[in-house]
């Protein structure tokens, strides 16, 4: 794997009960680049992303993230491997009895990190998505997006090179999903990776980046603006 190569699968089949979900894929994903993964119901791409932190291994062929080869990694690696990787999901997953601080603080306190730094870090993170004025607030008190807001800061704590973002406009309204496709914008322009899972293809069009699609185990690069709303 190159050294501008943050993800790199190869050859890379996956089977469940006989049926091949993923079949001889290879995929690349460069430094600082901004890919798009669609594909209908069914197609792969929870099983895709889950090869890339490790919660699933392929049949055949090779995971490699960062600098980890992920199949043939030892268990004890893999908290190592998915402190490299931000992981943002559709319903949010946000600690409900903990404020907004506090969930974000969360992601650094199980690194074993000085609590000095621990409070640097959260605020500069709720700084860059926008919500430090709501770092006492309970997660009930927001917003969906801002809810979305508070994982994308919780996803940046541990500086991770690539954010993982699976359908996270999924629950928001347009405007909602407007703001969190600029916000995740601005943290590529920065110079992170991000790999986005998504089914609104109106955002993909309107904020154009390499798209790629699976269709029949296999993936294939396509165009933002050949895609038509489903």
């Amino acid at each position: 794997m190159s050294d501008d190569t943050v993800i790199e699968l190869r050859n890379v089949t996956v089977q469940f009960d006989g049926k091949v979900i993923l079949d001889d894929l290879d995929f690349t994903l460069k430094n600082g680049e901004f890919c798009y993964l669609i594909g209908t119901t069914g197609a792969g791409k929870s099983s895709f992303l889950k090869l890339i932190y490790r919660d699933l291994l392929p049949n055949y062929g090779d995971v490699r993230v960062n600098d980890f080869q992920v199949p043939r990694m030892p268990d004890k690696q893999v908290p190592m491997l998915r402190r490299s990787l931000g992981i943002v999901f559709q319903d949010f997953q946000l600690l409900p009895d903990r404020n907004v601080y506090d969930n974000v603080a969360f992601a650094l306190e199980v690194t074993g990190n000085k609590r000095s730094f621990i409070k640097q870090r959260v605020l500069e993170c709720l700084s860059m998505v926008g919500l430090s004025h709501k770092h006492s607030n309970m997660p009930e008190d927001l917003s969906g997006g801002e809810q979305q807001r508070v994982v994308i800061a919780r996803a940046l704590a541990n500086e991770p090179r690539i954010m993982l973002a699976d359908e996270p406009t999924g629950n928001l309204d347009p405007e909602a999903s407007r703001s969190i496709m600029e916000l995740l914008q601005q943290i590529n322009n920065r110079g992170m990776a991000i790999l986005m899972v998504t089914h609104n293809y109106d955002l993909v069009r309107q904020f154009p980046n390499r798209t790629a699609k699976l269709i029949d185990g296999k993936m294939v690069d396509v165009q933002p603006e050949s895609l038509r709303t489903i």
